[in-house]
Order: C-alpha cells, then sequence, then structure tokens
C-alpha cells in the first residue's frame, strides 16, 4: 500500500542520503530469503561479544569476512566466512548510483546482517574498521527503526532522528563516512507479514574492506 504521506529523498548531512521505498517488495522478500540462507550454520548468524565482556544486543551474520570487535577475519570458529555474492555487490553499486549520480569505482566486498529483536539497539558509533573509507549502503527490512545520524567528532549533539521502513535505502560517505550513527529503538509490529519474516528488523550494510 503506498504510504498516506509521501517520504521524499533527502540529503540528511553532506553525502549522507536516504531514498524511501528504494526496494520493491520482490526485492524485499528475495533478500529476506537471502539472509535466511546467510544466517544458518556454518559460520551462521551470532553473537558479538564486546572486548569489554558485553554482548551486543543484535544478532549478526557477515559475509566476505568477518567483524570481531575491531577488525576483519577471515574465518568465525574455525568455519570460513560465507562469500560475499557479486549479484550483491552490484546492488550496492546501484544503491550509491542512486544516492550519487554515479557508482564511480565502488566496490564492496563485505556485507554485515544484523537482526534486531523487540529488545535490540545499536549504540552511537562510527563504521572505521574498513581500510577503505568508501561509501556504506545500508539496507532495511522488517519493522521500522528509528536511526540517528550524528556527527563526525562526538556521540554527542547534533543529530537527526529518521524512520527508516523495510525497503529503505540510506548511503553516506564522503564527510558524513565517519558520522557517529546508531538504532535506538525499533517499532515492534510494523512489518509486513508479506514480507516473510515474523517481525524483527534485518539491516544489510555494504562496506569496502580495503583489504587484500
Amino acid at each position: 500500500m503506498a504510504a498516506l504521506i509521501p517520504r521524499p529523498r533527502a540529503e540528511i548531512a553532506p553525502g549522507a542520503v536516504h531514498v524511501p521505498g528504494w526496494l520493491d517488495p520482490r526485492e524485499q522478500r528475495g533478500l529476506v530469503e537471502a539472509c535466511r540462507e546467510w544466517a544458518r550454520p556454518p559460520a551462521g548468524m551470532r553473537e558479538t561479544r564486546l572486548p569489554g565482556g558485553g554482548v551486543m544486543s543484535v544478532r549478526t551474520v557477515c559475509l566476505g569476512r568477518q567483524w570481531v570487535p575491531y577488525r576483519y577475519v577471515p574465518a568465525v570458529d574455525g568455519e570460513p566466512v560465507k562469500p560475499f555474492p557479486s549479484w550483491l555487490g552490484e546492488m550496492g553499486r546501484r544503491a550509491v548510483a542512486e544516492a550519487y549520480g554515479d557508482a564511480g569505482g565502488y566496490r564492496p566486498d563485505i556485507a554485515l546482517i544484523n537482526f534486531y529483536d523487540a529488545a535490540a539497539k545499536m549504540g552511537l558509533h562510527q563504521d572505521r574498521d574498513e581500510r577503505s573509507l568508501a561509501p556504506v549502503v545500508s539496507l532495511s527490512l522488517g519493522d521500522t527503526c528509528v536511526f540517528r545520524f550524528g556527527n563526525t567528532q562526538t556521540r554527542t549533539r547534533p543529530w537527526t532522528d529518521l524512520e527508516l521502513e523495510s525497503g529503505d535505502l540510506f548511503v553516506f560517505g564522503g564527510p558524513s563516512r565517519l558520522a557517529f550513527h546508531g538504532v535506538p529503538r525499533t517499532r515492534p509490529g510494523t512489518c509486513d507479514p508479506a514480507l516473510g519474516m515474523r517481525g524483527g528488523r534485518l539491516n544489510i550494510t555494504l562496506r569496502e574492506s580495503g583489504l587484500p
């Protein structure tokens, strides 16, 4: 169903572009099915333990290389990380072209897929474990979330809160590549049952690692 109130695309900050409804329902369902396969063992979806002993509330599966705080490794629990598929890379290039008018030489080789249940959240952080400062592509599926996009200097204000719905695209690069960002909450019950999910939010982020 079309939104009663249109959601126009917007540049939230220089280089940070929100494109509502970029993925059509067929593409969304296809990505949900792909995430379901990627989440299965070996090297499947897992909790991430932080160096201080805490456990992240999101669960994560990676493609290409595994993110462990705060680096990328080729294997998890002795199992090779699932490969990064070429079709997902092409989707990432289309996303950057949509945001900026030109994909340039964008070649993502890593994906982080985070699953948020009703209680999960993500604190403000920078994506700075990559050697490349190419843009990050974020795709949202399932429940709507409140996405907080801040500044590049501190975790404090100024920031902008916006809602990311299923199918939305968010790209951040250039001056905003190292902006702090996070998810203070999701909105349980907003997922369309036709998507094939039983609730929760999936967030797929594509990155260039800059690694050999």
